[in-house]
């Protein structure tokens, strides 16, 4: 099951749009490039299992 979520990129701040796989687990992490500047974030992603809710946090990768 997928979902979208924003998140904002760590280089520029710009709002971006993700797919989220809800069946990898509560936390992930991947790379992805910022849909404005290219430059690519690592996200951190944490679903809340019981109300599906998405928070995302961002890092230089480097």
């Amino acid at each position: 099951m997928q979902t979208t979520a924003e998140y904002y990129c760590a280089f520029c701040g710009e709002p971006n749009l993700t797919f989220i796989d809800l069946s990898a687990g509560g936390q992930q992490s991947y790379v992805e490039d910022c849909q404005v500047c290219c430059n690519p974030n690592i996200l951190y992603v944490r679903v809340d299992e019981d109300t599906l809710d998405i928070e995302i946090d961002t890092e230089y990768e480097g």
